[in-house]
């Protein structure tokens, strides 16, 4: 299997958004597989919680999260909870890859690290210490393709809360992290952390000078470091780069911004569905699935009224979100109205 080409994750902070922080991610995966998203409650159990190849500790609850994930594994490719936390993940080829380190022994995926985070944090820089704690303690590793035992890798994550923002890169058990409090951060296949370390895992330079990988002179460079061969993701982090760039100019980011990043195809970030790594939505063929299906038959004239229908609704949400209190509670039943919504257009 070919390395992952379209995995692009990135967020956007005030003071150049409209409203608090952007979040988007988009993911790719296997040709064929099935991407679901889903919403589970927050729960209280002490039962040790199995993951998708081992099990790990409970902490005696789990906050409600939506995840989009695929149907195959228990962890998710990106997500939010009720407090807001948002984490998405990327595959990371690195130069670290015996014992503890290797990819391939069954542990913790980072999909796993993504879900826990979410689960039992309640702002960003909880979940990475969380997602840290247990990277340390279990480590990262599995298969991650249900068809496809050799596909493995290590990971990075994003993580955001309606305030602050970290960037979070792996190699085995170690770890570097940046935080970003505002402008924009993007990432994608690729190691971006260079010697700006605002908090990492202990002994990692002497793990990197112990390996072979740092002669301990000058100023340590993580990315320097531990970056692999592979590097599928070079060209999408600079273009990704280019277009937050371009978006938030006018220090007026939008949502619709966002859709047309995680749109954009020159740059490779947004991958058809012949790809062998499509960009991935829900897969599952179900009615709205079914629908698009017909539709994108049908060619560009049902597209452009879906696009307009996309249009009135983020307007309608931004007059919301200008006059928005503590009570959340109209916002519980969003996705269902919408995807009901677009179902009756179809009919």
């Amino acid at each position: 299997m070919e390395p992952p080409k379209s995995c692009d994750t990135f967020v956007v902070l005030p003071p150049l958004t409209n409203h608090g922080v952007v979040f988007g991610k988009n993911s790719d995966r296997p040709q064929g597989e099935i991407q679901e998203v889903v919403y589970i409650p927050a729960t209280e159990s002490s039962e040790p919680i199995k993951c998708t190849y081992i099990e790990v500790e409970s902490v005696g609850f789990t906050k409600a999260v939506i995840l989009s994930k695929p149907n195959w594994m228990w962890g998710a490719e990106m997500g939010a909870n009720d407090c807001g936390v948002a984490i998405g993940n990327e595959a990371i080829f690195t130069n670290d890859n015996d014992g503890d380190h290797d990819p391939h022994v069954k542990r913790l995926l980072g999909m796993d690290l993504v879900r826990l985070g979410l689960e039992r944090s309640s702002n960003a820089t909880e979940a990475l210490e969380i997602i840290t704690q247990l990277l340390e303690t279990h480590g990262q590793g599995g298969p991650c393709s249900k068809n496809d035992p050799g596909f493995a890798y290590h990971n990075s994550f994003l993580i955001a809360d309606p305030i602050t923002a970290w960037v979070l890169e792996t190699s085995g058990k170690h770890w570097a992290a940046v935080q970003v409090t505002s402008g924009y951060r993007n990432i994608s296949n690729v190691l971006t952390i260079t010697t700006n370390i605002e908090k990492k895992s202990s002994g990692l330079e002497e793990y990197a000078k112990s390996k072979g990988l740092w002669d301990g002179e000058g100023d340590f460079n993580f990315c320097e470091a531990f970056s692999g061969v592979k590097k599928p993701g070079d060209a999408r982090y600079i273009d990704g780069d280019k277009l937050l760039a371009k978006f938030t100019s006018s220090n007026n980011f939008k949502n619709t911004d966002m859709f047309n990043i995680l749109r954009d195809t020159e740059s490779g970030i947004c991958r058809s569905c012949d790809n062998p790594f499509p960009t991935q939505g829900s897969q599952e063929p179900h009615s709205l699935y079914s629908f698009h299906s017909e539709a994108n038959k049908k060619g560009s004239q049902v597209k452009e009224l879906l696009r307009n229908m996309e249009a009135e609704c983020v307007e309608e949400l931004e007059k919301v979100l200008e006059n928005i209190g503590e009570d959340l509670s109209e916002f519980d039943d969003l996705l269902k109205d919408c995807v009901e919504t677009e179902v009756k257009f179809y009919r």
